[in-house]
């Protein structure tokens, strides 16, 4: 599944899920009429976030993992659950 389809999963604002057992609040911002989108999420009572900024361009999508391997922003997006 292509990164953009992943990010465009989680809901616009804010939000909430889980990921490896733990709860997660999650902001999604878009930009540039969906072509980039910054996604912050940050564990709630822990200590982990995830950070990132995506762009799709001419040539491609572009991943910017903020301070953090790109694995780990892979394995969020792909695995992260919502809470209903």
């Amino acid at each position: 599944m292509k990164l953009k389809s992943l990010i465009s999963l989680i809901p616009e604002g804010y939000s909430e899920g889980s990921y490896n057992g733990r709860k997660y609040g999650i902001t999604r911002t878009g930009f540039n009429a969906g072509k980039s989108f910054k996604v912050y999420a940050e564990e709630l009572g822990g200590t982990d976030f995830i950070s990132l900024n995506f762009y799709e361009t001419k040539s491609g999508e572009l991943l910017k993992p903020c301070e953090m391997p790109e694995a780990k922003v892979i394995a969020f997006l792909k695995e992260v659950k919502w809470n209903d």
